[in-house]
């Protein structure tokens, strides 16, 4: 018998029985405490809601755009590394699902299906988001690569110079595909469906880095590789150079800082997104939704500002757009649809947020996102 699915918590359960302890363990970790991670959800959560009555709620509408492009809700698919290991093929199935949707998809430089990969499965352009690496003329490669596969927007992350410590990965061993030992084979012993999908598919190993990039052809020089290329000397000047490089529209994310808010905006970026790495670098830091209001303030008249951090539900895109997002996204919400369920769970996802959205925005006495201000919050609740 099917499970009946009402929420993102039920897709969370799903998943975690589904998918591999170090994969499920590294979407749903954060860093050192998770003080950050868990800050996220519960600040969100804090924020409460003013019911209106006897409002005309015909004619409802979740629609909007992000940076210009038409959303049926403004929520974005986060860019989330490994997605490919949730499920077998992740990448291309959430890819899917969000364009019939009608929402983009950022794929992630630590993909595990490579940007010609998700090209071949969509028709309309879905985002890219790159990570800077000390190995300028393999960066050039991939957005010229993203270039060539029309990808939408290029979401520039500017927050992983250097890697937090998640200390589940540590502990858990995380490997791409997972290393043969005692402890692995057990648990993989319990996960049959996700090793049948695994068995199927050709896509273990990251896409967009083996077989690119200089000297990297096993997962070991993969590995090595990896860990000496996140830049700790990226700059303000190497976004100058890849914004003049890709020459679209460019998306900053890893802002939680006024003063890099005007740094962003100073940049020609058309948006930032408010983030802190899903709780995953900077353990201590402020949650997202706490710093929103002020990034806004600061910036908001210039650029198009975006959140992420702790989403679970419409209801926290509804807090974040009264609180002057324009743009909203989703990582671990969508990959435990995608790990519970594949691409019909991303689809399912999606649908539990716009459900919720649609009607918190009904019981707030409102028919469409144009008409959500911070009026339909209760003030004392709100981050100070």
């Amino acid at each position: 018998m099917s499970p009946v699915i009402t929420c993102i918590e039920d897709l969370r359960q799903l998943a975690r029985r589904r998918v591999p302890r170090m994969f499920y363990d590294y979407a749903d970790a954060g860093s050192w405490t998770e003080s950050t991670y868990r800050a996220n959800e519960a600040e969100l959560a804090a924020i409460k809601l003013r019911q209106r009555v006897a409002v005309d709620l015909t004619q409802r509408s979740t629609a909007a755009q992000m940076i210009g492009t038409p959303v049926a809700m403004p929520v974005a698919l986060a860019p989330t590394g490994l997605t490919g290991m949730q499920h077998a093929d992740g990448e291309m199935l959430a890819a899917r699902a969000a364009e019939a949707f009608g929402v983009p998809f950022t794929l992630s430089t630590m993909s595990i299906c490579s940007i010609e990969d998700v090209r071949s499965v969509t028709t309309q352009p879905f985002w890219f988001q790159l990570y800077v690496m000390k190995d300028r003329a393999f960066i050039e490669a991939l957005i010229d690569r993203a270039k060539a596969a029309r990808c939408g927007a290029l979401v520039l992350t500017l927050d992983l110079q250097i890697l937090g410590q998640r200390h589940k990965d540590l502990k858990n061993g995380l490997s791409s595909p997972p290393k043969p030992t005692l402890a692995n084979l057990l648990d993989l012993a319990t996960k049959p469906r996700w090793c049948l999908g695994m068995l199927g598919t050709k896509r273990r190993q990251f896409g967009n880095i083996v077989g690119h990039a200089k000297g990297v052809d096993s997962l070991t020089s993969l590995s090595e590789w990896t860990h000496a290329q996140f830049d700790p000397a990226l700059n303000w000047g190497d976004v100058e150079w890849i914004k003049k490089r890709w020459g679209g529209k460019l998306i900053i994310k890893g802002i939680l800082d006024e003063e890099d808010a005007r740094l962003a905006v100073a940049s020609g970026a058309d948006a930032l997104i408010v983030s802190n790495h899903g709780g995953r670098q900077l353990d201590g830091a402020e949650s997202s939704i706490a710093v929103l209001p002020r990034i806004v303030a600061a910036v908001g008249s210039q650029i198009e500002v975006h959140f992420d951090g702790g989403i679970r539900s419409g209801q926290d895109v509804l807090k974040a757009w009264a609180l002057g997002a324009r743009g909203t996204y989703i990582g671990r919400a969508f990959l435990y649809g995608l790990g519970a369920l594949g691409e019909a769970g991303v689809t399912k996802c999606l649908e539990i947020i716009q459900k919720e959205l649609d009607l918190t925005m009904a019981f707030c006495g409102r028919r469409k996102l144009s008409e959500v201000d911070a009026s339909v919050l209760v003030p004392h609740t709100l981050p100070r």
